[in-house]
C-alpha cells in the first residue's frame, strides 16, 4: 500500500523543510504533523523528546507512512538514534525514519576554507553534541563551535523576528559564537525555525561568512535516498498532495504555518497522547 512521506516537527519549523521537499520533489505526497501543543522541544529532556517523538512516529505509521522525516533538529538529536536502533527493528522493520543532522553534517565541511564551523541551534541540539559527533565523521579536519540561541524560537513563533528585540538577541548569540573563534567562515542554522530570520542573521555576520540553511540540503539528500532505496520509494504515493495536522489549534497553525511554508495551508487537529 502506498502512503505519503511523513514530515514531523515540534511545531512550525519543519515547514521550512517541507517547502523545499515540495519544490524539489513535487510528485510525492506529504503528511505534515506539528506537535504544537507540546512545543517547544528545545529545552525539554532527552527522555521527554524521545517519548514525544516516538508517539509521533507511531502516529505516522498508523496513517500508513513507510518513511518519516524528523524535520526537527532537537528530535533528530535526542530521539532519532534510539528510534532507529531500538524501536524500528521490532515495531516496524520495513519502515524508515530519517533526520536532518546527518545530511547537514555530510556536506557542511565542504563549504569551509578555515575548517572552523559554527552551529546555531536550540539548547537541546547544542547539549546533545550531535553536530560535533557527526561532523567528526564527515569533516574530521574541522573544529566545531556551537552556540545555543534559546530566545530565537519564541521570537519567531510570536511574530517578533523583525522587531528590535530580535536585533538584540541575534547580535548577542552571534557575538558569543564568534568570541569562541573569529576564524569561523561557515555557520549552520541548526534549527528549522531560523530561516525565517536568515536575512537578519546574515546582516550581523562578518561579510566573509557563509550562512547555511537545511531545507535544500535535506531535500537533495532525500532525493538521493529514494533513488538508492527503490523498495521505500515504491511505498511512497505520488499525487503531489499535502496534508497538515497539528496537536493544537488548527486555526492558529494555519495562520503561523503559512508564514513558514510561504503559502496558505489548511490544517486538521489530532491527538498523540
Amino acid at each position: 500500500m502506498q502512503a505519503p512521506i511523513g514530515v514531523f516537527d515540534s511545531g512550525y519549523g519543519g515547514l521550512t523543510i517541507l517547502k523545499e521537499l515540495k519544490q524539489q520533489l513535487p510528485q510525492y505526497d506529504y503528511l505534515y504533523l506539528g506537535d504544537n501543543a507540546r512545543a517547544p522541544y528545545g529545552t525539554r529532556s532527552f527522555d521527554t523528546v524521545y517519548h514525544y517523538t516516538l508517539e509521533a512516529v507511531e502516529w505516522f505509521f498508523k496513517q500508513g507512512c513507510s518513511l518519516v522525516i524528523l524535520a526537527c533538529n532537537t528530535a533528530s538529536a535526542k530521539a532519532l538514534r534510539n528510534i532507529q536502533q531500538l524501536d524500528l527493528p521490532h515495531m516496524a522493520p520495513d519502515k524508515r525514519v530519517l533526520g536532518v543532522i546527518r545530511p547537514s553534517s555530510e556536506i557542511l565541511g565542504s563549504y569551509s576554507s578555515s575548517h572552523h564551523l559554527g552551529i546555531l541551534g536550540t539548547t537541546g541540539t547544542v547539549q546533545s553534541d550531535s553536530y560535533p559527533i557527526e561532523l567528526s565523521k564527515f569533516a574530521p579536519e574541522a573544529t566545531v563551535f556551537q552556540q545555543a540561541c534559546p530566545m530565537w524560537v519564541p521570537l519567531i513563533e510570536n511574530g517578533q523576528q523583525e522587531g528590535p528585540g530580535a536585533d538584540y538577541f541575534v547580535k548577542l548569540y552571534i557575538d558569543q559564537l564568534f568570541t569562541q573563534s573569529p576564524q569561523i567562515d561557515t555557520v549552520l542554522l541548526a534549527c528549522t525555525h531560523y530561516p525565517l530570520m536568515a536575512k537578519k542573521i546574515q546582516s550581523f555576520l562578518p561579510g566573509n561568512v557563509k550562512l547555511v540553511t537545511q531545507g535544500d540540503i535535506v531535500a537533495k539528500s532525500l532525493a538521493t535516498y529514494l533513488q538508492n532505496h527503490p523498495e521505500i520509494d515504491q511505498k511512497c504515493s505520488k499525487n503531489g498532495q499535502l496534508q497538515f495536522f497539528t496537536t493544537d489549534n488548527p486555526t492558529s497553525f494555519e495562520e503561523q504555518g503559512s508564514l513558514f511554508f510561504g503559502q496558505k495551508i489548511a490544517a486538521n487537529h489530532t491527538d498523540l497522547a
